[in-house]
């Protein structure tokens, strides 16, 4: 179980994916070399061994298993590792993708990252060209990484596709297809063995896989650390409800309800199918009402993701209408497509909200720039479950935050009373 260089954990990041898997890489490398020296102290400690010859005998150890002839790094100090591998991405001018593995990854646990929501500019083919890609260049990039990622013997392949493409193509209503399940046994035709996603559409797509394990993280810790510094989340200076914005929302905000200890209000809305939304004004939605109170209250509501962004702005309006003090909305998947950011710049001169609460799983140069918008860092969530998964170990704590929660309020409960 090495935490230093040789290691058999590699990530390889897609075009879309890499600002995601730069920021994940970081903490793996701070979390190795906290776990060696753990483990260094330890043994040292337990069989009475100097640290600086217990760190010789380890890399002397690595270096014997090692299946290169010899490690080319120190002998004498902690070997960090890189994770990442050198790869190219080449993009052909008739939209096709190629991707090169430019080492060796035999016998590896690969991890590939894969934002398919990425729509900032990229630099591909040495900078020669700059473009923005949807949502299917970035899918296709994907499969040809893994392709090659297969093809070069790779001992077992892990997607960490933050946003699950495709993830609302999950029921059959009709004559249409089950893309995030077709989409699914791709992955498994391809070898792939293991996807870690955030907040997943719909728990119906775990069910279309046949091998690959799915596991599905939750940003519920980091946004409620970020909440907890704009609002009192124990009640002692303003009253909090927490407000479903769908039905489709409920369990997510009864979680949170429960976590929080606050009472727990649902938006309900009467749509018309017939309208295919395309932007945020232009909803289908003809109809809405309020189960719950939110006068004089700061409402919080939560969702999973968030597109053109009209069936949040209804819902924030709305509770400012029904009397709530402040609206705060937590979003783990920001997309903000088409012309959403102008219409939330709008609707904050308005006083229609207050904040929006983001993770960085979806990379969005412009939110950060904008004063209602908060981004929560989720990279080392992902950090410690890939790390935890490589090495064989639970991940059970990581998926359930209730006690983390606790703690949260506990510790703004104690610093409100000094």
């Amino acid at each position: 179980m090495p935490y230093s260089e040789p290691t058999d954990l590699a990530v390889i990041a897609c075009p879309g994916g890499e600002s995601f898997a730069d920021a994940v890489i970081t903490h793996l490398k701070h979390m190795y070399k906290h776990r060696f020296t753990l483990k260094n102290d330890a043994v040292s400690k337990k069989y009475a061994v100097e640290k600086a010859q217990l760190i010789r005998d380890i890399n002397y150890k690595n270096d014997l298993e090692s299946s290169d002839l010899i490690v080319r790094k120190p002998t004498d100090v902690y070997r960090i590792p890189s994770f990442k591998v050198d790869a190219t991405f080449t993009y052909f001018a008739n939209g096709e993708f190629k991707t090169e593995i430019n080492e060796s990854i035999r016998g590896k646990d690969i991890y590939v990252f894969q934002d398919v929501e990425n729509h900032e500019v990229i630099s591909l083919n040495g900078g020669k060209n700059k473009l923005s890609l949807s949502v299917n260049d970035h899918l296709m990039c994907l499969i040809n990484t893994i392709d090659s990622v297969r093809q070069a013997g790779a001992q077992s392949i892990t997607l960490v596709l933050p946003v699950y493409p495709y993830s609302r193509q999950h029921k059959k209503k009709g004559r249409e297809g089950l893309a995030a399940a077709m989409l699914g046994h791709v992955y498994e035709m391809l070898g792939v063995s293991r996807i870690i996603t955030l907040d997943i559409h719909s728990r119906e797509i775990v069910n279309a896989f046949n091998t690959i394990n799915l596991e599905n993280l939750h940003a519920s810790y980091q946004i409620i650390r970020e909440l907890s510094k704009i609002v009192d989340l124990t009640g002692k200076t303003e009253d909090m409800v927490v407000v479903s914005p769908d039905t489709g929302a409920i369990d997510r905000n009864k979680f949170y309800a429960s976590g929080l200890k606050l009472p727990l209000a649902m938006i309900y809305k009467e749509r018309d199918y017939s309208v295919v939304t395309m932007n945020a004004k232009d909803t289908n939605i003809k109809s809405v009402k309020l189960l719950g109170d939110v006068k004089g209250k700061v409402a919080f509501l939560a969702d999973d993701m968030l597109g053109t962004g009209g069936t949040l702005l209804k819902a924030m309006s709305f509770l400012k209408e029904n009397g709530a003090t402040k609206v705060i909305a937590a979003i783990s998947l920001p997309f903000f497509t088409g012309n959403a950011i102008e219409l939330f710049d709008e609707a904050y001169k308005q006083g229609l909200f207050y904040r929006v609460i983001g993770t960085n799983a979806v990379y969005h140069e412009e939110l950060l720039t904008k004063e209602w918008y908060i981004s929560t860092d989720v990279s080392g969530l992902f950090a410690n479950v890939i790390t935890r998964i490589h090495h064989n170990q639970s991940i059970g704590d990581l998926l359930d935050n209730r006690n983390i929660i606790e703690k949260i309020v506990k510790a703004q409960s104690e610093g409100n009373a000094k």
